[in-house]
């Protein structure tokens, strides 16, 4: 296994928005192969299993160089466009969604927010060991009573001395308890709404910090999430990376994370899509195959004109993006239009595989639990359409009133 081939330096022929450079295709190539080889067989296990993603194959991953792909090169990563980052996090995600989870964070979650928005220190303190794959960090926004209206949160942090003294419960927290880093959300003023809200970067061993039992969900499976409580956790003052009434620099760093989710959801509709080519071409019934009748056609077409359009809205942020961050709602569109597609063409997968697609045996069942809950991750499909129209005309709407 060798590690990828990522040159900042490269000069790539001119592309469009929806095309692939020769260079980022080989990088697709090897990133599937790469995916295939180590992930395809056990990610059925890891599923049924619910087991955690283990943290050697998180260091391998590291090594391979998957892990610090858009981050800087001065702590360790490749320092390539984003572009890069995505083409091999949906290559993984058609395979193994808790492999393809450590490439989504490391590359646009938290650590990436930190790279953008964090002081030298707090670069120099945390990246290096995510890009190794020695460490990973999660993002904690949601709570028991505040989940798309996150900036009615209560988890408050208090100055005191050095530290700032943080008491709360975060939930719906991806990676929970197995990262060893968080970023977490939290009121850091008594200004109401987003003007209270800050970013701490907090260390999963800091005193007062306790996890609850671990979430069964529907999907997901092999990413653990539960409650996190915090019992007057002093976190160090240095590890503020955003102040409060700066929410806004938060928010949109978080949009490269959104970016990430829309290309995992677009990767759960091109496998499901994928998977139902196949199928249909083989599988036969009243003695043709299922691709010869006329209403598995039409089918087929509905979910390759959501596929194709997912792309271009996905590859459209991505380019614009390069190495900084997206545009708010060119990543709000994408994100609406891929975790859409993710739901509906592995539905629909289901329905051409007939009863073999409500079985575990085919993985098509797999695509499309996963598809729900990527869909709600990082902004549900409704507060996406809110934000859609808001960010396109400019206007704010309290949901309160």
């Amino acid at each position: 296994m060798h590690m990828i081939n990522i040159s900042v330096e490269r000069e790539r022929e001119p592309v469009t928005d929806f095309d692939l450079s020769p260079e980022e295709l080989e990088l697709r190539r090897e990133a599937a192969r790469v995916a295939a080889d180590l992930y395809e067989a056990p990610a059925q296990e890891w599923d049924r299993e619910r087991m955690t993603f283990p943290n050697e194959e998180r260091r391998r991953l590291g090594e391979l160089g998957y892990l610090g792909i858009a981050l800087p090169e001065l702590y360790g990563g490749a320092g390539a466009p984003v572009m890069d980052a995505l083409i091999v996090l949906e290559e993984f995600a058609k395979v193994c969604r808790p492999a393809a989870f450590q490439v989504f964070e490391s590359n646009t979650g938290p650590a990436q927010v930190v790279a953008q928005l964090g002081t030298e220190a707090q670069k120099v303190e945390y990246l290096p060991a995510v890009i190794k794959g020695e460490a990973s960090m999660a993002v904690a926004i949601s709570e028991p009573d505040h989940g798309s209206a996150a900036t009615d949160m209560r988890t408050k942090g208090v100055r005191d001395g050095d530290y700032i003294r943080v008491s709360g419960t975060k939930r719906w927290v991806s990676n929970a308890g197995h990262a060893e880093l968080y970023l977490l959300y939290v009121r850091l003023s008594d200004e109401p709404g987003a003007r209270g809200v800050g970013g701490l970067i907090v260390e999963r061993d800091t005193p007062g910090i306790s996890f609850g039992a671990p979430e069964r969900l529907m999907g997901f499976r092999g990413i653990p999430s539960c409650d996190i409580y915090f019992d007057d956790v002093l976190v160090p003052g240095r590890n503020v990376l955003v102040q409060p009434g700066e929410f806004s620099k938060l928010f949109r760093a978080f949009s490269l994370e959104r970016l990430g989710n829309s290309t995992v959801s677009l990767a759960i509709a091109q496998a499901a899509l994928d998977r139902s080519l196949d199928y249909v071409r083989t599988r036969k019934q009243f003695g043709k195959p299922l691709i010869q009748f006329q209403s598995v056609q039409g089918t087929l077409a509905d979910m390759i004109v959501q596929v194709d359009a997912a792309r271009m809205l996905v590859y459209r942020a991505a380019r614009k993006a390069g190495r900084g961050l997206p545009d708010s709602l060119e990543v709000s569109v994408a994100k609406r239009a891929a975790n859409e597609a993710g739901k509906t063409v592995s539905d629909l997968a289901v329905q051409l595989h007939g009863g073999n697609g409500y079985t575990e045996e085919y993985g098509i069942e797999r695509l499309h639990r996963d598809a729900h809950g990527w869909a709600i991750a990082g902004g549900t499909p409704t507060m996406q359409r809110i934000r859609i129209v808001s960010e396109k005309t400019g206007l704010r709407f309290d949901q309160r009133a």
